[in-house]
């Protein structure tokens, strides 16, 4: 057993050695997280924090200058122009010049005073759906804002129901939140399954694999020592996206160390799992690069960073069942930002546990029929 472990633990000492004395590679696998945290978490958000907006004012009251100036006050709106021919809303919004075109009829005061209802119209670019969604919504608490000073100003009765709505776990609503964690998962994924899906074909195609036949290791050993490596490195490159989301973004964790680590720990070894099954059945390291790539896009569309789950369709969420990075994503999120323990993720632990079993024991079997 001593024997075995010592083994290991040179093969251990050889992969480091082969990915590390490479100053590319160990930029690479050292500044990426914490590229791709800074990037993600500036670049990639859907919190609208300008929306360029024209309005064509036919009223031109006391009233109509009081709603906007909810939204002129809010900090989101921004004022392109006053309009005076609603021909001109299209050209803005077809030139890509303002996200939003209001138009307030001549009528909007007195039908207020009436105590009727008094329609406005808003028009959003709905060339990006999501971006339009949020806009129209802010248009509508600053619309539902006016409402209210209104009828108290007037003496109207509030409306019978009023709703106060609450974020649990990220109170601001900012998509980083939701967006840089998941990254702890994300990146460690793919550069673990890229070095484990190298690990044997670099030796391959260096020739070194036909020297390790030779030598004392058994399958079990060869696949310990190509494993441990990539599991490492990728232990270091979710610490380092951990200190990003903390330290620079100040995203507040909420949940144990030890209960991620033990979680992220399973979710390397599903990962270097089905790194080492396609190291296996690749003969170059190009053939592994391809691979990987091929399984690392399926991965991140089908793991919920981006989509949420329950919005796929039924058959592709059977398909997301097989997937190691929606457990992972899922688990980060609830230890980072709700505090949950090791009882409450079990439902994410098991299915990486089967994934890794699963994927271990057909690279382990892979490895036997080639040393045969």
């Amino acid at each position: 057993m001593l024997a075995s472990l010592r083994r290991i633990a040179a093969l251990i000492r050889k992969e480091l050695l082969a990915v590390l004395k490479d100053a590319r590679t160990r930029n690479m696998l050292m500044l990426q997280p914490v590229l791709q945290c800074l990037l993600f978490g500036y670049a990639a958000t859907l919190d609208l924090n300008n929306v360029p907006y024209a309005v064509l004012d036919r009223d031109r009251s006391t009233a109509s200058s009081a709603l906007l100036a909810k939204l002129d006050g809010s900090g989101l709106f921004h004022r392109i122009a006053n309009l005076t021919d609603a021909a001109d809303m299209r050209r803005l919004i077809d030139n890509q010049q303002v996200l939003v075109a209001i138009q307030i009829e001549p009528d909007f005061q007195q039908r207020l005073a009436e105590g009727n209802v008094a329609p406005v119209q808003v028009i959003a670019d709905g060339r990006n759906s999501n971006t339009a969604g949020a806009a129209l919504a802010y248009v509508g608490a600053a619309v539902a804002s006016f409402n209210a000073d209104w009828a108290s100003d007037h003496g109207l009765p509030q409306p019978p129901i009023e709703v106060e709505e609450r974020a649990w776990y990220n109170a601001n609503l900012e998509t980083r939140w939701n967006l840089v964690p998941a990254l702890v998962g994300t990146i460690t994924m793919m550069s673990t399954l890229m070095l484990a899906a190298l690990s044997v074909a670099r030796e391959r195609e260096e020739g070194t694999f036909d020297q390790l036949l030779v030598t004392p290791f058994t399958p079990v050993e060869i696949m310990a020592g190509k494993a441990i490596p990539s599991m490492l490195m990728g232990l270091v490159q979710a610490t380092s996206a951990l200190l990003v989301a903390q330290l620079w973004f100040r995203i507040p964790f909420a949940g144990s160390y030890f209960t991620l680590y033990v979680g992220l720990i399973l979710f390397l070894l599903a990962a270097v799992g089905i790194g080492l099954f396609v190291s296996s059945i690749a003969a170059t390291m190009q053939q592994a690069m391809l691979y990987a790539f091929v399984l690392i896009m399926p991965f991140a569309l089908l793991s919920g960073l981006t989509t949420p789950i329950s919005s796929m369709p039924q058959v592709m969420q059977y398909f997301t069942a097989i997937n190691p990075l929606r457990y992972a994503i899922d688990l980060v999120h609830r230890i980072y930002l709700e505090g949950v323990g090791l009882d409450q993720v079990w439902s994410d632990l098991w299915p990486m546990a089967i994934i890794a079993t699963v994927t271990l024991s057909a690279a382990a079997w892979m490895f036997r029929r080639r040393l045969e």
